[in-house]
């Protein structure tokens, strides 16, 4: 068995736990938590003092981006392979250490949501042959989707996630409030959206595009125009149809 410590019980500590929890290569000796009532729970110690942290084979640092170089240098030296799951920040985070990678889950993550990471892909990057046995044996544990990226590669990506997460939840949310404002119920789009994502399995982005920006329909896009009151509404509707009417000269 491969026993590991999670330190950080935030969105990813949480669901990353809860993974490997269901493992039967890997223990789950310790959960480091800031705030966690100290308890056993199964083969679980959950612990909030760094000097009851024990010797593992890995170190998950699942805590905040800017927090990860912190908490890095407070950890021992132990031989111990030290990883963080950032996909923004490079492998050099963790300095100073013989034994360090990276294990970064594809996957927007949230406590509310369970997270299948059966379905998620791992990225990982590590200095040795003998860390990236180990982290890819871990990755193997709980995911049938796993790579191997440098720091740069990844970094790549997290920036690509952003565009296809980030940007098209913020989307969602923009149709969302002027859905309610206008008295309209949000749930009439859901299977668009759903059809949206599920069109791209079979087809590039490219050709899946539709629209009145696609058609280059300007009688259409200044109709939209007049309907949003919001000027910032109005500059990413612009922006968005520019874009897609250049994409489609």
């Amino acid at each position: 068995m491969i026993k590991v410590c999670i330190i950080g019980y935030g969105n990813v500590g949480q669901q990353l736990y809860k993974a490997f929890k269901k493992s039967k290569k890997v223990t789950v000796l310790q959960v480091y938590g800031r705030s966690v009532e100290p308890k056993i729970k199964g083969k679980t110690q959950f612990i909030n003092d760094f000097t009851q942290l024990l010797h593992a084979d890995t170190y998950f640092l699942t805590v905040r981006d800017n927090a990860i170089e912190e908490v890095a240098k407070l950890l021992p030296e132990n031989g111990t392979l030290l990883v963080h799951t950032s996909g923004s920040m490079p492998l050099d985070t963790i300095a100073g250490r013989k034994h360090r990678g990276v294990f970064y889950p594809l996957q927007t993550i949230s406590q509310e949501v369970a997270s299948d990471f059966n379905k998620i892909p791992i990225c990982l990057e590590a200095e040795n042959t003998q860390d990236a046995k180990l982290l890819k044996k871990l990755a193997k544990s709980i995911s049938k989707k796993v790579v191997f990226l440098s720091s740069g590669e990844r970094q790549k990506l997290h920036l690509a996630a952003v565009w296809v997460n980030n940007f098209s939840n913020h989307l969602f949310h923009l149709a969302y409030d002027y859905l309610t404002e206008n008295q309209l119920d949000f749930q009439l789009l859901m299977p668009l959206i759903l059809e949206t994502t599920e069109k791209l399995k079979s087809v590039t982005p490219f050709e899946a595009q539709t629209g009145p920006a696609r058609r280059h329909d300007t009688q259409t896009l200044q109709k939209h125009l007049t309907l949003l009151e919001d000027p910032k509404q109005k500059e990413i509707y612009t922006l968005l149809s520019n874009s897609i009417q250049e994409k489609f000269n």
